[in-house]
């Protein structure tokens, strides 16, 4: 595979009169993590589903692992991992034997009972290996799910909204899971709704509203986009915070909290002159703290929907 894991070029699907995917265009290096985010109803199962080679797509053209998705679909098919948005594991069985039985079904993956043992110890499921699914936690059943999902070592995993569900530590530890991957040279397509996992995990990040596809680039990137960054000074009297108000008159005072928000771009050159600033007029904070929009703020801007509204 070259440097390219995924590329997209016009990519358009319909069902009926609906236009789900309007030709949207997508880059993902090989080794990295692309997060797909989008409300409910965006597109981004339909993209998983047509890059996983579930679905045709209807116009456009895509190269996963270097191997083109209409006329070569079996070799891509052979590069991928795929993990939906609910675990597929059998309850019948028992965390080994579900494993076992990706190994028998997948004939890419040597080793046998050295994979099953391999995968049960890189996931912590030693101790529950030999008990049914049905009994495992949600985070377990993830977890199990992911390592099925590895059997016959795969270079590109999508990973569709991976931890709907979860709480918050088992979801932390599914982050961490992923970043392992991550480093052994795996690439990772997440589509997710919570937008802390994508600001936490994705190094780059692309919005999808309605078949379109909106904005993209890094967190940061998306983030600085936004209006809205701002200083937040704190003071500890009344006569501090009328002192500081006076010489940045375009600033937002709050008076049950002594607080003053002063707008800035939060880089050091601005962040210098306001401090030069209150050290002109003898005025010390006792807190200082540069607020930014986060990824709730864009995706609200882009999609017209607040994170809530999206579930």
């Amino acid at each position: 595979m070259n440097d390219t894991a995924i590329a997209v070029s016009g990519l358009r699907k319909t069902f009926g009169d609906k236009v789900v995917l309007d030709g949207i265009d997508l880059e993902v290096p090989a080794g990295t993590i692309f997060s797909l985010l989008g409300p409910n109803g965006a597109g981004k199962t339909t993209t998983v589903n047509l890059l996983t080679t579930l679905m045709k797509a209807d116009g456009g053209t895509a190269r996963v692992a270097g191997h083109d998705l209409t006329t070569d679909a079996k070799a891509v098919r052979a590069a991928i991992g795929v993990t939906g948005q609910f675990a597929a594991v059998d309850e019948l069985l028992t965390g080994q034997e579900n494993l076992q039985l990706m190994v028998d079904l997948n004939r890419r993956a040597g080793g046998g009972k050295r994979v099953v043992t391999d995968l049960l110890e890189r996931f912590d499921l030693v101790e529950s290996a030999k008990k049914p699914a049905s009994t495992y936690s949600g985070g377990m059943r993830r977890k199990l799910d992911l390592a099925m999902t590895l059997v016959g070592d795969p270079r590109i995993i999508f990973l569709d909204e991976p931890t709907t569900g979860l709480d918050p530590r088992s979801r932390r530890t599914m982050w961490s899971i992923i970043r392992d991957l991550v480093t052994g040279g795996v690439t990772i397509f997440l589509t997710t709704q919570y937008l802390e996992e994508a600001d936490q995990l994705a190094d780059r990040i692309a919005v999808l509203d309605q078949g379109h596809l909106v904005a993209t680039g890094t967190p940061d990137e998306l983030k600085r986009r936004m209006p809205g960054t701002h200083v937040r000074l704190r003071f500890t009297t009344v006569a501090e915070l009328d002192a500081a108000a006076r010489i940045f008159p375009g600033a937002t005072r709050d008076d049950e909290t002594l607080a003053l928000r002063v707008p800035s771009d939060g880089g050091t050159k601005s962040l210098r002159a306001l401090l030069d600033r209150l050290d002109e007029h003898s005025i010390a904070a006792g807190e200082f703290s540069v607020q930014t929009p986060d990824l709730d703020d864009v995706f609200l801007a882009l999609t017209g929907h607040d994170t809530e509204a999206a579930l």
